[in-house]
């Protein structure tokens, strides 16, 4: 069984007024990632959506120090960019789709993503969203570490860190034995 996890793909991360904006690259993946969320959820996948949430005046965050604040509750900053926010408004009911707040990096620290997946059977996970080097990758690395198998869509991940995008595409394949597409 196989589910995709739709990694921060928000205003804030992807707009290009977004608080910490991967910008174009962000924008580019758009089409590709709306279509594969369209393709595992009309096949009866498991789609999770995972999302970064951070509250306003914060000040014990550990992101506080690299990051100017970002997905704050309540902002639009925090919605889905683009057509992917309508579409899961439109799918949200459905029992093969998953909401997730997140305060970390990972989509699995302090979540019950691992719990929803094993509930399912899930064995293989397929990543997408932003950024590559970040939040997909501690993504990544955690579900490595807990058995998971993992493709990763090089056409549906970015960054404003071209450096860092090429280095995790690599390391998901040469070190975590993930598929990349």
């Amino acid at each position: 069984m196989r589910a995709l996890i739709n990694i921060d793909y928000t205003n804030d991360f992807v707009a290009e007024d977004g608080a910490l904006t991967c910008g174009e690259p962000g924008q580019a993946i758009h089409d590709r990632l709306l279509e594969l969320t369209r393709q595992f959820y009309e096949a009866g996948d498991f789609v999770a959506f995972t999302i970064d949430r951070h509250e306003a005046g914060d000040a014990f965050h550990p992101e506080n120090d690299l990051f100017p604040p970002h997905n704050v509750t309540g902002t639009n900053g925090r919605h889905l960019y683009g057509e992917l926010e309508v579409l899961y408004q439109s799918i949200k009911e459905e029992q093969t789709v998953y909401y997730t707040d997140k305060t970390r990096y990972s989509a699995f620290k302090g979540t019950d993503l691992e719990m929803k997946l094993r509930e399912r059977g899930i064995t293989e996970l397929h990543l997408v969203g932003v950024c590559t080097d970040i939040c997909v990758l501690h993504t990544a690395v955690d579900a490595y570490n807990m058995g998971f198998d993992l493709v990763i869509y090089k056409d549906a991940v970015a960054s404003f860190n071209p450096a860092g995008h090429e280095w995790a595409l690599s390391h998901f394949s040469n070190t975590l034995g993930a598929t990349v597409i």
